[in-house]
């Protein structure tokens, strides 16, 4: 096999048995992260506990749908999780069960995510639960770790160098077909193709795929494919390959090579997919590779927090799973342990606005804290008053104790960090900025670790640490000499950030050593390069500053949201429906990154004595007070339970009531009076989301098709395919309830009635043609 014939998508795999292999390519070596601040801890337990004495107490404190996930083993399971309803509790605990009852063997379950960040707090969940042993990765990480190991057997010889930017590389691919771009052009062209290559698009069908997926190209798209295939020639004349590449050669790899791909099979029985809603192509491609022709598949998502689609991720696997895989276990989880009722009302309210599919399975989220305060809406008269003004509440919530760490600012785009810098080092507020350099990169990090490492091999030598016994007391000692001291710097800018950094590691010494009085500071060493690998850092203490797509998957006791002004929420090129509902999730995620305090603000110019042009974004209306009516959180078809089937229908149910009533029929989803005939026999709009049994429905009209042919007619004599949808939305179980069902009544039910309930019940009927 060559290197050129890898990097095209082969056909499917052939799905043979795999057999067992004794080799350890799995294990990368990475070990888990323990406890920090990021992680939820038990109330009342220690930041080490002991793990669960077995599969039961596993269980413990698990509430019912979250205890289904956990118990339910075998078969595809998709968990649809909103925001704040512990998803990760959920799924760490499925694995612990699993491990403690003997049902899964740690080797053999990968659990998969999408960021470092997310993979070290579940190997650090793991492990605080007993799981030693289970692989949790990002997909890149745990597709290098088998290309790695494969690469010299499928191709020979090392694998190719992974350049870590290509921008230069488009730059020189650019210079090659003498086109010129600027800095944003160079930009917005290697993310077209970073989204090419994940969507598994070559550069010959670009044009084709853009226009069918509506993308607005940053260049003519003949262009676009010229440099996309001038960028693939150049890295394969350079032997070197790029991120999206580490996933495409491990595609090629397992779909060409059977024997690969039944080795990494006999390793890994058992998958989990976290943040599944933000799936590419080329990774559910991968997923499917490693799972072959087995269904031990767990996914966990939410379609409403979909926010990445402009890199290829699509929520269309997580919404057709069941699709896929007919005989799935869903578990909706809506019990919202994160926010108060008056944030989740808010976040309740934004999406009952929403359109599209992923608004069709949104989630009606239930609070499950106590009461607090009401979001403030503000509005300003220019940016550097807004920003003003946020560093000012934050200020009184410093006062009022609320730690800095558990404040954050978040914004649409980086652009807008440098006037809240600003403002907070005015007000001598400290802050740090998410997405800037990783923590155990920083050069005062780097130090303190080499530092830290020198004493605790040398300390018995060592003048600086004779007065000192207790593990803090040395880590101060020894960090005193890189900047450390019990007092902060005053002001701000880049001495104030090294103490911050020095201070967060003198915490989590203190924090280590509650915990393990016993301990030495060789083990807290252990402990730091333990971490660094998870890329699990410490708390720093400062108001988080944030774009809202960096914020996803994080939380803080009070969320600023702001410039929430039209043309930057939506954000101005935001243009079609489809691009709308994205910026309207991405809102969605900000509120919902809340606990108790959420702060909502807009500026009406941009600069002080500008003209007074702007409004509050859109999605807001209707919720915020003074924008007209105050929108409800409407009922959804996205309430929370477990569903193996639809049961018969309830005679004190509120469709029930309705139909026996003589008022005007509404829809049974949002409450809107029906007046359209299709409309009223479903009892709900037509863009209403439906609760409809897709399999049953299926039986249903393929029962309908057979009897058509028998009597001659055509289908909809039968009943027509509105009828056949509200048979499977209500899903009856006698023929009283049959016959309330518009569409059908008395005559067809004594007709075809018998047929439909046995179907309903899950038996097997004729198909109208004699056979089964």
């Amino acid at each position: 096999m060559t290197f050129d014939s890898l990097v095209r998508l082969l056909a499917p795999p052939c799905g043979q048995p795999a057999h067992a292999s004794h080799e350890t390519w799995q294990h990368g070596g990475v070990t888990a992260a323990t406890h920090s601040t990021l992680f939820p801890r038990d109330p009342g337990g220690s930041a080490y506990s002991a793990p669960p004495s077995g599969a039961d107490a596993v269980l413990d404190g698990l509430d019912p749908e979250q205890r289904e996930v956990a118990t339910t083993l075998h078969g595809p399971v998709c968990v649809l999780a909103g925001a704040g309803t512990g998803k990760t509790r959920a799924i760490t605990h499925r694995i612990a069960y699993g491990v403690h009852a003997g049902i899964l063997q740690p080797a053999t379950v990968l659990a998969v995510t999408f960021t470092n960040r997310a993979a070290g707090e579940m190997r650090g969940r793991l492990r605080q639960l007993g799981a030693h042993g289970v692989q949790a990765r990002t997909f890149h990480s745990a597709a290098l770790r088998q290309l790695h190991y494969f690469w010299p057997k499928a191709v020979g010889g090392p694998l190719p160098r992974i350049i870590e930017r290509k921008v230069q590389l488009v730059a020189d691919a650019a210079a090659a077909c003498r086109i010129r771009l600027d800095r944003n052009e160079l930009r917005d062209v290697t993310s077209e193709i970073e989204w090419c290559k994940v969507t598994q698009t070559v550069p010959a069908d670009y044009a084709a795929a853009a226009a069918r997926r509506g993308r607005e190209a940053p260049r003519d798209p003949a262009e676009i494919s010229q440099l996309y295939a001038a960028y693939e020639e150049l890295k394969r004349n350079r032997s070197v390959i790029d991120f999206e590449d580490v996933l495409l050669l491990t595609v090629g790899i397992l779909q060409d090579r059977h024997d690969i791909a039944e080795q990494v099979r006999s390793q890994y029985q058992h998958f989990v997919v976290d943040e599944y809603q933000d799936v590419s192509p080329l990774q559910q491609r991968l997923l499917e590779l490693w799972l072959g022709e087995r269904d031990n598949l767990c996914v966990v998502g939410d379609a409403s927090q979909t926010i990445y689609s402009f890199t290829g991720a699509t929520p269309d696997h997580l919404l057709d799973f069941r699709t896929r895989h007919p005989g799935a276990t869903v578990v909706k989880l809506v019990r919202d342990y994160r926010s108060t009722p008056q944030v989740v009302h808010l976040a309740n309210g934004l999406l009952a606005q929403a359109s599209g599919r992923a608004a069709d399975h949104r989630l009606q989220l239930v609070s499950q804290r106590d009461p607090g305060t009401e979001p403030v809406y503000t509005e300003y008269a220019d940016e550097p008053a807004e920003a003003e003004g946020a560093a000012r509440r934050i200020r009184a919530l410093l006062d009022d104790g609320t730690p800095a760490s558990e404040i954050a600012v978040l914004f649409r785009t980086n652009a807008q960090s440098e006037i809240y810098e600003q403002a907070l080092a005015d007000a001598g507020i400290p802050y740090q900025l998410r997405g800037a350099e990783r923590f155990f990169e920083r050069a005062e990090v780097r130090e303190a670790g080499a530092a830290l490492r020198g004493a605790a091999r040398f300390g018995a030598n060592d003048a600086l640490l004779d007065d000192v016994v207790d593990l803090p007391s040395q880590v101060r000692a020894v960090l005193s000499t890189k900047g450390w001291t019990s007092e902060p710097p005053a002001g701000s800018g880049a001495v104030r950030d090294r103490w911050e950094s020095l201070a967060a590691l003198v915490r989590l010494a203190e924090d280590f050593a509650r915990a393990r009085p016993t301990a030495t500071l060789a083990d807290l060493v252990a402990e730091l390069d333990e971490r660094a690998a998870a890329q699990h850092a410490p708390t720093v203490e400062g108001v988080t500053l944030a774009s809202l797509h960096a914020a996803k998957g994080l939380e803080w006791d009070a969320v600023f949201l702001v410039g929430l002004a039209e043309g930057m929420m939506p954000i101005a090129y935001a243009r079609t429906d489809e691009q709308i509902e994205e910026e309207r999730r991405l809102l969605y995620v900000g509120v919902t990154r809340a606990r108790v305090h959420l702060s909502l603000s807009w500026a009406v110019s941009r600069s002080p004595g500008g003209r007074p042009n702007r409004r509050a974004t859109r999605f807001l209306d209707g919720l915020r007070p003074g924008s007209g009516t105050t929108a409800g959180t409407r009922a959804t078809g996205g309430t929370g339970g477990i569903e193996r089937g639809t049961g018969g229908s309830d005679p004190g149910s509120p469709r029930e009531r309705r139909r026996r009533s003589r008022t005007p029929a509404r829809c049974r989803v949002c409450g809107r009076t029906l007046t359209e005939a299709g409309e009223m026999k479903l009892m709900r709009c037509e863009d209403c989301p439906s609760d409809m049994d897709e399999r049953l429905y299926e039986r249903l009209w393929e029962w309908r098709a057979g009897r058509a042919r028998r009597i001659g007619q055509p289908p909809f004599c039968v009943f027509t395919d509105k009828t056949l949808i509200a048979i499977a939305e209500a899903v009856p179980e006698e023929e009283s309830d049959l016959a309330r069902i518009p569409g059908v009544g008395l005559r067809k039910v004594r007709t075809y009635g018998a047929d439909v309930l046995a179907i309903c019940a899950g038996q097997e009927v004729a198909d109208g043609d004699g056979s089964n």
